[in-house]
């Protein structure tokens, strides 16, 4: 089966556009190492990607994506890790200056926890995988007035408000930001309506990115 033509497309306006205009900087990132102040942990739902978000260019952030995008406590028991690992290698070697967890609406991976009995729940990954939040979940109110929707958007930021607790489970992390070395932030994304949100963990709210 042939490669996709969708992405031989995308690849000919990528040489002719974007890579053509910016030609130097790509060959000086290519000849040095990445340098990105910013990691951004998101969900890897393809309405939702960081550098569209961001309007970032090549080596600006350095994304990690994963289903609802959790962070996992500090385990460090030799199992597979890849968002840990990630974690290590950007603060360790990478010396980002902020760690940003963005969840976004309409979250598939949060609907499989929300909805117990859906074809997500009874998988041989995706179900072990968001088990994690099901206390978060549970312990999420359902607010009188709110829908189905609203509800669920409570759910996803706070799924993001657990991953920011998590962070400071590593200690490398929580030592460099109490050294004001290291951020972190929560954001969450609203796919249809192309608004962001931020947490504010001193007040415990979140706002709307005025654009």
């Amino acid at each position: 089966m042939p490669f996709p033509k969708r992405l031989l497309d995308g690849y000919a306006n990528f040489r002719a556009g974007r890579y053509a205009a910016e030609a130097n900087r790509y060959q000086a990132l290519g000849e040095g190492q990445q340098k990105p102040s910013v990691m951004m942990i998101a969900c890897c739902d393809s309405r939702a990607a960081p550098e569209t978000i961001f309007d970032a260019g090549p080596g600006e952030i350095f994304s990690v994506r994963n289903v609802a995008n959790l962070v996992p406590p500090y385990t460090p028991d030799g199992g597979h890790h890849s968002t840990s690992a990630a974690l290590e290698f950007a603060v360790l070697s990478l010396g980002v200056k902020h760690i940003v967890v963005m969840g976004h609406g309409r979250c598939g991976g949060i609907r499989a926890i929300i909805n117990p009995q859906g074809p997500l729940t009874h998988t041989d990954f995706i179900g072990s995988w968001m088990r994690a939040i099901n206390d978060v979940a549970r312990v999420v109110p359902h607010q009188p007035g709110h829908d189905d929707h609203m509800h669920e958007r409570e759910i996803e930021r706070a799924s993001v408000e657990h991953s920011l607790a998590n962070l400071r489970t590593f200690p490398w992390i929580r030592m460099k930001e109490n050294r004001g070395e290291l951020s972190i932030h929560g954001a969450w994304f609203d796919i249809a309506m192309g608004e962001l949100h931020v947490y504010d963990e001193d007040g415990a709210r979140w706002a709307q990115v005025s654009a």
